[in-house]
């Protein structure tokens, strides 16, 4: 049975890999791109909470009150796609490009980054672009480009039949949510039932 799955996605567990390899022969290991993105958000992310917290250990200097101002509730003007930006994160991206060469810089490298995988039509385009990028951004994002240096084959996999597990993720999500919903449940039938109940699934059938 095992030997007829022909792709699996995971996110960057080499655990993960590891068992796939060993018990599914005959499948291609696809890297999760959300996982991907996160990656490059979070090492973003990182940045931003370094340059805030230099800045307000920083003397009290009118630069350094603008990089201050610039940095306050700015995490999601800059993870965020910048085409789903509101009107007010957009003004709020434009004064931490002002403000912070350097975030902007890395912005801009993030967003090319995700352009990637929402234009990339086949994994021989998308190769030259990541090695591209990976060049751009090695010195802004050596984390994550040490990262996709180790996993480039699966990444690249993702380019064959755009595969996700963002199904999956989903439906952990949810159960989350019942979970935090019912405020726990001591009894596991009442559990599957309201799982069952959220999926509409026929009871009679499971």
């Amino acid at each position: 049975m095992l030997e007829h799955i022909l792709e699996v996605s995971i996110d960057l567990s080499g655990n993960y890999r590891s068992f796939v390899n060993k018990y599914l022969p005959n499948a291609d290991i696809v890297a999760d791109r959300f996982h991907i993105m996160k990656l490059v958000n979070d090492e973003l992310n990182r940045t931003r909470n370094q340059l805030k917290r230099e800045a307000n250990a920083a003397p009290d200097t009118p630069e350094n009150k603008v990089v201050r101002q610039a940095l306050k509730q700015s995490k999601y003007a800059l993870l965020k796609p910048e085409d789903n930006l509101t009107e007010v994160q957009q003004n709020k991206l434009n004064e931490i490009r002002d403000a912070s060469p350097k975030l902007a810089e890395m912005h801009g490298l993030k967003e090319q980054f995700r352009t990637i995988f929402e234009t990339a039509s086949k994994w021989s385009e998308a190769l030259f672009e990541l090695l591209d990028w990976m060049v751009d951004a090695e010195t802004y994002f050596n984390g994550s480009v040490g990262t996709l240096c180790r996993w480039f084959g699966e990444v690249l996999n993702y380019f064959e039949n755009g595969t996700t597990n963002g199904i999956v993720e989903g439906i952990n999500n949810r159960l989350k949510l019942i979970k935090r919903l019912g405020f726990g449940f001591s009894n596991f039938d009442n559990f599957e039932l309201r799982c069952l109940i959220c999926w509409n699934i026929d009871m009679n059938l499971a």
